[in-house]
């Protein structure tokens, strides 16, 4: 016997809409004086919301995956080991409690809970639970994307690139064009949002400046699910075995390779 069981796609689910019920709902536009701190940047926000959220999901995937390598954003903070043992691992997991905190904080739905699974440097299962919006996002690799249990399948992007619909995180790039693309939007500062959002067509393509894992990880595989791709600025697929100075993602592999030439 091994003592362990392992989690399938619908229990990870259900993990998370039961941690956000316990931890995350209950602290949303009601967070007491001390429960909510800065990290490297005074912009850069934890709740105590996504710290106890965090503990909760990493136990339930540490119980079910003893072997497996647990990348959670929190616990990562500071220890450059961590983020190396991740990228080392055969199998493992990306945690990102509350993402999207300083939406969270501000009061906004836009916020979410994510986590990945990794074989071997590739996603191969994703969720994402947007709690107060209600609506789970969930992927296995060459089984689809599925929105509340249903197959989410995007439209094609227009054939004139001055068409498309570009947000960006960086906000330095707010108001800039990209070849024919633009002016970039900023995103929902939520990547729990973001990648839904392209993955549903409401846009096109999003360039990002951060590249955290535990951020992209979920997202990528959705949007490959849908017929998009992902990739760094320096024109390679974008894969958490290495830090890229930004990514962009995109509806079709075709519009990835034409903005990217453009950047």
């Amino acid at each position: 016997m091994t003592g362990w069981v392992a989690m399938d796609t619908d229990a990870v689910l259900t993990l998370l809409q039961e941690t956000a019920e316990q931890v995350i709902n209950p602290r949303f536009r009601a967070l007491a004086d001390g429960e909510v701190m800065s990290k490297s940047r005074p912009d850069d926000l934890v709740t105590v919301a996504d710290q106890e959220a965090e503990v909760i999901i990493t136990a339930a995937l540490r119980a079910a995956y003893p072997h497996a390598v647990i990348l959670g954003e929190e616990a990562s903070l500071g220890d450059a080991t961590v983020i190396a043992d991740f990228r080392a691992a055969d199998h493992a997991f990306t945690v990102d409690p509350v993402d999207g905190t300083r939406n969270f904080v501000n009061g906004s739905p836009d916020h979410a809970v994510m986590v990945s699974e990794m074989r071997d440097g590739q996603a191969v299962r994703a969720w994402i639970w947007q709690p107060q919006h209600r609506v789970a996002y969930v992927a296995e690799r060459g089984a689809g994307l599925w929105r509340n249990g249903e197959r989410v399948q995007r439209d094609e992007p227009a054939q004139d690139p001055s068409q498309w619909r570009a947000r960006t995180s960086d906000r330095r790039r707010i108001g800039t064009m990209l070849g024919p693309v633009g002016p970039l939007e900023l995103t929902w500062i939520s990547c729990g949002i973001d990648y839904p959002k392209l993955a549903g067509g409401e846009c096109d393509l999003i360039v990002y400046a951060g590249t955290l894992p535990w951020d992209h990880m979920p997202g990528s595989l959705m949007i490959e699910e849908v017929g998009g791709a992902l990739g760094d600025l320096d024109g390679r697929p974008y894969t958490p075995s290495r830090q890229p100075r930004g990514i962009v993602a995109a509806a079709t592999p075709g519009l990835l390779e034409s903005v990217l030439a453009w950047l």
